[in-house]
């Protein structure tokens, strides 16, 4: 998943892209954004912000668009994403952490309820 920004520059850079291309790149930012609203009401994060994904999200509405930026523009939203991507996989540690303390809990009141 780091790579993709790395991927949507080079195709938009090389403006070689084609109506399908384009379909899957809009599905993708909609499933984040589904996925991230998920995420913020299964659990509380404060980094990276709902407002930071929206406007990430919003900042590229197609690989058109992104073709015709700049260089300079590109690099800005590979930088904002690596930023989310990172933040991102924060959540998934506090997440998994949290995971392994529910299923710590049970397997020590499964113990406990053998023992009784």
């Amino acid at each position: 998943m780091l790579e993709a920004p790395e991927s949507l520059h080079h195709l938009a850079r090389s403006k070689k892209f084609s109506a399908e291309d384009e379909n899957q790149f809009l599905e993708v930012k909609a499933i984040v954004v589904q996925e991230l609203e998920l995420i913020g009401a299964a659990i509380e994060c404060s980094s990276p912000s709902r407002d930071e994904i929206h406007a990430f999200i919003a900042a590229v509405p197609s690989l058109r668009y992104l073709s015709e930026s700049n260089e300079g523009s590109r690099r800005a939203l590979e930088n904002q994403w690596h930023k989310i991507y990172v933040g991102f996989q924060a959540i998934v540690g506090q997440v998994k952490v949290k995971q392994r303390e529910i299923e710590g809990q049970s397997f020590l009141t499964s113990m406990f309820k053998k023992q009784g």
